[in-house]
């Protein structure tokens, strides 16, 4: 049975077992976690899964959770390479084609008012071609308990850096077209489309969260945005080519 974090929620116990979990490759139910009743007891518990692993990056991930919440994990293992970069396989790992975004400027915590999407653009530097790989360690992944799946780094298993695209490409993304193919066959062909039809949501979702961290969003940070073509699961290993517009490729392969 589910244990609430009112009867014993320990951020540094929950992590040591996510983090043993992924290095066996076994998964285990909700049920036999023990779970954050917070946001803030989700996000201790992904710090120190986040230490437990050696994690240092400048890469992150944002999303919403179910209550309209915006977050942030860290993406690792984080690699920049239009091509040859490999991740490794397991099972019920999924892909996302991404658009990640790098910040030329530091978006401190605004205690007064909110930031704009302009000026969320304004303070974007570089956009990319990116590729996200997920999987859990948890049965159930996300559905039955999001701040469980928070604290596993909201399921991040890997991220490849490609090539860089035109900064506008953040309002025009829904309108180019994206092809991927994985061991030669196609498992996406149509246009890009982000699950909130703009890709730049979450981040200025979490950018207007007073509660987030000082040291967060600051210049040089590379932030992805969310999938294109939805969370497609990879059956077996191979190649992926990504082919964003005419001209944007990004060769990947899960090994």
């Amino acid at each position: 049975m589910t244990v609430s974090s009112g009867e014993g929620f320990d951020p540094r116990a929950l992590a040591a077992r996510l983090s043993g979990l992924e290095k066996s490759g076994e998964r285990a139910p909700t049920a036999d976690f023990v779970l954050p009743a917070t946001l803030c007891e989700a996000m201790d518990a992904q710090n120190f899964l986040a230490a437990e692993e050696r994690i240092s990056t400048h890469a992150w991930k944002v999303a919403m959770s179910p209550a309209g919440e915006a977050v942030l994990a860290p993406l690792h293992p984080y690699l920049e390479a239009v091509s040859g970069a490999s991740i490794s396989w397991r099972p019920g790992m999924k892909f996302e084609a991404e658009v990640a975004v790098r910040l030329g400027q530091d978006i401190p915590v605004r205690q007064n008012g909110e930031y704009t999407r302009e000026e969320i653009v304004e303070a974007i530097a570089e956009c990319h071609l990116g590729a996200e790989l997920l999987a859990s360690s948890i049965q159930e992944s996300g559905q039955v308990s999001f701040l469980l799946y928070l604290a596993e780094r909201i399921g991040n298993k890997g991220y490849v850096l490609g090539p860089a695209l035109p900064k506008s490409v953040v309002d025009t993304i829904g309108d180019t077209t994206l092809k991927v193919t994985h061991g030669g066959q196609v498992i996406y062909d149509a246009l890009a489309r982000h699950p909130k039809d703009d890709v730049l949501v979450w981040l200025l979702a979490y950018a207007n969260d007073r509660l987030r961290p000082h040291t967060s969003l600051k210049k040089g940070a590379l932030i992805t945005t969310g999938t294109l073509c939805g969370a497609i699961e990879l059956t077996s290993r191979g190649p992926i080519d990504i082919v964003l517009g005419n001209e944007a490729r990004l060769s990947l392969s899960i090994v």
